[in-house]
């Protein structure tokens, strides 16, 4: 009998992380199957299959529209949502502006999570939770209504939060684009 040792498909995880999001209240399209082709050693594809969720808009929206209607209130109802994630003890690991769908509902909104493979879950230190803002958009700005709407539902110093989720944002940043210089120079070589 062969054992296997590697890690659950991308679509078994994204399955399983679904229900538990859905367990733990937090939104995300719902969640109806997997399925994996497989060989006797390894898997080869697999596929996740969610509801379609019809949404007003993404994070990204925000991120490329600073005049977006009601901006700043979507920034800060966005901020308590990732609030709540770290508070139930989740670490989205692709915390980025095209994995949250929005929609309006009523005067207020809604967030639902996508792209669901990686995940942790475990309590978080505050270094980690502002950490976990860092891959969402360069605009200081942005960054600012964040930190002053995590200061004040978690009750931590904005200063603290500000600093070092500037410090994680631009960090990120410059790695990111180390990458694209690494591949840029990578593909020339192979000409």
């Amino acid at each position: 009998m062969l054992i296997n040792f590697f890690r659950k498909s991308k679509a078994q995880r994204s399955y399983e992380y679904a229900s538990k999001l859905k367990s733990l209240g937090i939104n995300t399209p719902e969640p109806i199957a997997y399925y994996e082709f497989t060989t006797p050693s390894l898997f080869k594809k697999s596929y996740y299959v969610s509801a379609q969720l019809e949404c007003d808009l993404t994070y990204r929206e925000l991120t490329r529209d600073l005049n977006y209607p009601d901006h700043e209130a979507i920034l800060r109802a966005f901020t308590r949502f990732t609030y709540k994630l770290h508070e139930s003890e989740i670490k989205f690991l692709d915390h980025s502006p095209g994995n949250t769908l929005i929609k309006k509902v009523g005067d207020g909104y809604e967030f639902y999570l996508v792209d669901l493979n990686r995940m942790e879950f475990k309590p978080l230190t505050f270094e980690e939770r502002i950490k976990n803002f860092s891959r969402l958009t360069t605009h200081k700005s942005m960054v600012k209504t964040m930190s002053d709407e995590y200061a004040k539902v978690s009750g931590e110093n904005f200063n603290a939060i500000f600093s070092l989720m500037w410090m994680e944002t631009e960090a990120f940043q410059e790695k990111a684009e180390n990458k694209k210089l690494l591949k840029k120079k990578l593909k020339f070589w192979k000409h």
